[in-house]
């Protein structure tokens, strides 16, 4: 099969919490309180499952923190879903509007993870 990802897939172990889904036109879910156990993530955006069914083409904001140090903040936009075995679902997520010179925290991650290989 031939890979299409732009950017490279990294394992993480975070938790998030969506509160507010909204959409450009000014159409907000509120109230959600969805619990997400995030997959792996990457330069381009965030896999992650949940109980929770969520509406693709929806955006949250997030906080996320790879490294104790910088916290990126970023709005995320789902764009898949898959459902898993039992009542969980898979989603695929991209990060919008970030800027580009936070790559630096994802390279810096990448190379934590390598060399935690390494040992």
């Amino acid at each position: 099969m031939e890979e299409r990802r732009r950017a490279k897939r990294m394992p993480v172990k975070l938790s998030l919490e969506i509160l507010n889904l909204y959409k450009q036109d000014n159409v907000n879910v509120s109230n959600i309180n969805a619990p997400i156990e995030v997959m792996n993530i990457s330069k381009r955006g965030i896999g992650f499952r949940s109980e929770s069914v969520l509406p693709i083409g929806y955006y949250f904001n997030a906080n996320i923190n790879l490294n104790n140090a910088d916290t990126i903040r970023s709005a995320v936009k789902i764009i898949r879903s898959q459902p898993e075995e039992g009542n969980m679902i898979q989603y695929g997520c991209e990060f919008v509007g970030m800027a580009t010179i936070l790559s630096y925290i994802f390279d810096e991650y990448d190379k934590k993870l390598s060399n935690e290989e390494k040992v």
